[in-house]
């Protein structure tokens, strides 16, 4: 065991998986349909959705409906809030997001998961040393991701969507859902660390007081991530190494 860490958690879009561009996809398919859909009952123009401006600020990260209810607030759109069981083409921030999810896993079951394969080499590294791992994601379809992707057996716990509505969590950038997964690991969170490529994922584990939070930047996210409070921030999942867990480590501790 590492004098300075005994383990970490890793968000799953976007880190371990390319999904998070499974995601985008399918929130700009919902969300311009619907715009549409709006706009004709409206008779008021609104801009289709922007995956590089719009998904980064309301969506990524975030839980389904809370990522569907912020993106309709910034275009002053009020939908009722539903109910999860509501169907995808109901007329409620659930039923919509329903309708991404819908979406979303039309497209898994097309392209197959791509993983990120520096990132899986660091866990399996992790793992030799004896070192606790944990998978974290909003979504609740990180289960069937993982399974896909063959990765079940990387991971001593998982805690996703299902998860926090199940145990009523709030969502990122709340900590609470990095805090259950250190508890159920028994990890002591200043002895861990986080792997976020989301700004609200890293302000979770910022705010969950990890020993080193980790924000790996897509396109030019980097300085978000740094004002999200990432200790450090990368730009390739080779970066991700124990030599280098190690030296941010010792860098936090000195």
């Amino acid at each position: 065991m590492h004098a300075h860490y005994d383990g970490g958690i890793f968000d799953l879009d976007g880190v371990v998986t390319h999904t998070a561009q499974v995601h985008s996809r399918a929130w700009k398919k919902m969300f311009d349909e619907y715009l549409a859909e709006w706009s004709a009952k409206h008779n008021q123009e609104q801009a289709p959705f922007d995956m590089d401006t719009d998904y980064p600020i309301y969506v990524d990260g975030k839980p389904r409906y809370q990522g569907a209810q912020s993106f309709f607030e910034s275009r002053g759109i009020e939908l009722p809030f539903g109910d999860p069981s509501d169907p995808p083409r109901m007329e409620t921030v659930c039923g919509l997001g329903n309708r991404k999810n819908e979406f979303y896993r039309e497209l898994v079951e097309t392209d197959g998961v791509g993983i990120f394969d520096p990132t899986v080499e660091f866990i399996k590294t992790l793992r030799e040393r004896g070192q606790k791992i944990g998978l974290m994601s909003s979504s609740k379809n990180t289960r069937d991701i993982i399974r896909i992707a063959g990765l079940e057996e990387l991971f001593d716990e998982v805690v996703d969507g299902v998860t926090a509505e199940k145990e009523g969590m709030r969502g990122k950038p709340h900590p609470d859902v990095y805090l259950r997964c250190a508890e159920l690991l028994d990890l002591e969170p200043s002895k861990a660390f986080v792997i976020e490529d989301a700004a609200s994922g890293v302000e979770a584990g910022s705010r969950g007081k990890f020993g080193v939070v980790v924000g790996l930047a897509h396109g030019d996210q980097a300085q978000a991530l740094k004002d999200a409070g990432a200790d450090v921030v990368i730009t390739d999942p080779a970066e991700l190494t124990v030599e280098n867990m190690d030296g941010w480590f010792a860098e936090r501790k000195g």
